[in-house]
């Protein structure tokens, strides 16, 4: 087997965090007063103020390897260390511990307006980026054409890029990299900038240089339907660490799959998530696919269970127990809600303790991470009420089958229309 065009051996990245003392409020003579005395006071007490130091590891013990024409998806949450890896693999940050080879130029597309230069016009830049990339001039104007064609920036191409739109830069600097013939190219989630057409045509010129041009792509995404239709393997990071690298479809099952257990709600469950009127009897949560396979992760159109489970054996049982939920955005805006009083779900059970499901055939609520609160009640009377007591996340998937993902901009939800096209009767 030929040798990989990236290996990366025991790799790591810390960072040194600073934490500064919260100082109560002062008047300004106080400041003043304290500021004289530190002034005159020996070193040992002028230490007593100074701020502390954490190490954080962004990545640790990372290995792995990626082959000659192979394109590898990296999935994981917010702060696993998805964006670090890349910067490591660019060459933008040092590695604290390990190594990483690379057997190729490198292309990435990391972060708004990366590589260019504000003050230099878009025609000045794609010379500069090709320059940089180790290309003379006639190989680049070789390529100039059809750079300009695909960013479709032919009118702003001598204005300096500083004037730039967010939606033109990503243009302009996805059309620069993926064309200047790099042997890796590297792009992260700052495709999500540009419009729904723009990623569907980085989708088949990303999938076009891997396959006819042997090219390696690292591609970084929360929208695991491109992820999937586009990625021959995957690295799943989590809490810098490498949880799994393999196919595709293994690694997302796996990211899907890695969902909370039953969550237990204390009886004082950070009191502020309650309301005052609440009497805590809710004692436990919990997501799990419909199998009842834990999860926190899904996909448009995946089925759904919620579990929360109550005791009052401190006070009388529940004659007819009564669940509703509310469905909250990263705004903490309602999107959905819906109780057993609404839908006509009321039992007559005398209970002491129990749990109620509430099962959801289709979750279509568009990609994105949710809150739940969950709220329980005698008839229609409430009796407790948690606040955040479960989250999730919504992944976007081909739901439709047109290879057209819903997007999260669009709205929070997700419809199921049917379509009707009837032409028009001709008069005479």
């Amino acid at each position: 087997m030929a040798a990989p065009i990236i290996s990366a051996e025991n790799l790591g990245k810390r960072y040194r965090l600073r934490h500064q003392a919260k100082a109560p409020y002062t008047t300004l003579r106080d400041a003043l007063a304290h500021g004289a005395r530190r002034l005159f006071a020996p070193p040992s007490v002028r230490a007593d103020d100074a701020s502390t130091e954490e190490d954080f590891w962004a990545l640790k013990d990372i290995n792995f390897t990626v082959q000659q024409g192979d394109v590898v998806g990296i999935v994981g949450r917010n702060g696993a260390g998805k964006s670090t890896l890349l910067k490591l693999v660019s060459r933008i940050a040092e590695p604290t511990t390990g190594r990483i080879r690379l057997r190729g130029r490198v292309a990435s597309l990391l972060e708004v307006g990366t590589g260019f230069h504000p003050e230099l016009t878009g025609r000045e830049n794609i010379f500069l980026n090709g320059a940089i990339l180790g290309m003379n001039k006639s190989e680049i104007r070789s390529k100039f054409d059809e750079i300009v064609a695909f960013a479709e920036v032919e009118r702003f191409l001598d204005t300096p890029v500083k004037h730039y739109s967010s939606g033109m830069y990503v243009r302009l600097a996805f059309a620069v990299a993926a064309h200047l013939e790099p042997e890796i190219l590297i792009v992260d989630e700052v495709l999500a900038v540009g419009d729904s057409q723009f990623q569907q045509k980085c989708m088949g010129k990303m999938r076009d240089v891997s396959q006819s041009s042997g090219r390696t792509v690292l591609f970084v995404s929360h929208n695991l339907a491109a992820v999937e239709h586009l990625c021959t393997s995957a690295v799943f990071l989590r809490a810098g660490h490498l949880e799994a690298m393999g196919t595709t479809e293994d690694v997302l099952d796996q990211y899907r799959s890695t969902g909370m257990k039953n969550t237990a709600v204390s009886s004082d469950h950070s009191r502020d998530q309650r309301p005052h009127w609440a009497t805590p009897v809710i004692t436990a949560a919990s997501l799990s696919a419909s199998t009842g396979e834990p999860r926190n992760s899904f996909g448009i159109g995946d089925a759904m269970r919620m579990q929360i489970s109550f005791d009052v054996s401190q006070r009388a049982p529940l004659a007819t127990p009564c669940l509703g939920i509310v469905i909250k955005n990263s705004l903490n805006m309602a999107v959905a809600s819906v109780n057993m009083r609404m839908t006509g779900s009321l039992e007559s059970r005398h209970m002491a303790s129990g749990t109620v499901t509430c099962e959801l055939d289709e979750v279509l609520l568009a990609p994105g991470t949710y809150s739940v609160d969950a709220w329980l009640g005698d008839g229609a009377v409430d009796i407790d009420m948690v606040e955040g007591c479960l989250s999730f996340d919504v992944e976007a998937t081909d739901f439709y089958g047109s290879g057209v993902p819903p997007f999260s901009h669009l709205g929070p939800l997700v419809l199921k229309p049917r379509w009707c096209l009837s032409r028009t009767p001709q008069s005479g």
